[in-house]
């Protein structure tokens, strides 16, 4: 199982992210990318990043914004390293990208080099990838790491919508415990607020997570239904 350090790249330019993705990704780390910071904040909401890579120029809200609401977070998020890449350089925009809680701050152009060692810099000062609380839990051939929200099977990532992400989370913090429907729902994300149409949509979600994650999902080991109440998670004992 990979346990490369997650970076989160977020650029309105396609052409500059790819690239980015591409080389880090040769460099060892595992790496998400984001259009714009609405696109950064669903992603913020069901994962872990070990350090993100934010343009200050993007459209609506710019990556000095995003960088001081991800500080003002009361959660362990707020501590997250940040790079703030920039085409202004002048040292007043360095001033403010610094005020705004970025940890280092790179001006475009730069060499993929030096790119690289600021972030590994960054990162020991960090003190290498945070620790985390988040257990492990193991579900026959899959294993879900609660902290980063994801989802692995036989080592490789499965993908999960940020609302099937929140529900197994939830689900997952108290392992063999009936969950209510609307309870799950209410941390779902997106969900209808009308009563039926809620567990209607938890229903769904739960459809979709046994099929990536029981070997029959018609009759499920691990994400098993508690009549008259709603449902539990049982993993695999450790």
């Amino acid at each position: 199982m990979s346990e490369a350090r997650h970076l989160l790249v977020v650029d309105d330019d396609d052409r500059i992210r790819g690239l980015l993705k591409e080389y880090l990704s040769r460099a060892g780390f595992r790496v998400t990318g984001a259009a714009d910071a609405a696109g950064a904040r669903r992603m913020l909401h069901s994962l872990d990043f070990d350090l993100l890579i934010l343009d200050v120029m993007m459209p609506g809200e710019d990556g000095l914004s995003l960088t001081r609401s991800i500080r003002a977070d009361a959660g362990p998020k707020a501590d997250t390293p940040i790079l703030m890449l920039t085409a202004r350089g002048l040292a007043d925009d360095r001033i403010e990208g610094l005020a705004s809680g970025v940890d280092d701050y790179l001006s475009k152009p730069f060499e993929p080099q030096e790119l690289l060692l600021r972030i590994e810099a960054i990162l020991r000062r960090a003190r290498g990838p945070r620790e985390r609380a988040a257990r492990k839990l193991t579900l026959g051939h899959c294993v879900f790491d609660l902290g980063r929200g994801e989802l692995l099977q036989d080592g490789l990532l499965v993908r999960l919508t940020e609302a099937e992400a929140n529900l197994l989370r939830r689900l997952a913090q108290t392992p063999n415990v009936a969950i209510d429907r609307l309870e799950l729902a209410r941390g779902a994300g997106p969900i209808p607020d009308v009563e039926e149409g809620a567990s209607r949509a938890v229903d769904i979600h739960v459809t979709r997570l046994r099929r990536k994650i029981e070997a029959d999902p018609r009759n499920p080991r691990y994400l098993q239904t508690v009549r008259g109440v709603g449902y539990m998670l049982a993993p695999d004992e450790s």
